[in-house]
């Protein structure tokens, strides 16, 4: 069975038999020189900072899958509950964190 992820906090379709426990993916990330400057410039006139935008896709994506290796060494069938939070620490660098609860589905 794939991990199912989900944002509510039931899985439809089966019953929750034990619940493993928090889990968390963590990544910080912090902008290049050049995205930074590129990303600068373009915050002047105004739109979509595509630079900016793919390095917190990345950030996403990566806070996620280290967020299924937890569940997964936890032995969970599914995360529920799942949410992403960001934070910027320090200038340039954004904390970015995916979490839920790991659970164990009935067969």
């Amino acid at each position: 069975m794939t991990l199912i992820v989900t944002t509510s906090n039931e899985v439809s379709g089966h019953r929750i038999t034990e619940y493993k426990g928090v889990v968390r993916g963590l990544v910080v990330r912090a902008t290049s020189v050049v995205a930074g400057v590129t990303g600068g410039l373009k915050s002047i006139f105004g739109g979509n900072i595509s630079e900016y935008e793919k390095v917190c896709e990345r950030a996403r994506d990566e806070a996620f899958r280290r967020m299924v290796a937890h569940a997964e060494q936890l032995g969970a069938d599914a995360v529920v509950g799942m949410r992403y939070d960001a934070t910027e620490f320090i200038q340039g660098s954004t904390e970015v964190l995916a979490y839920g609860t790991a659970v164990k589905l009935a067969r």
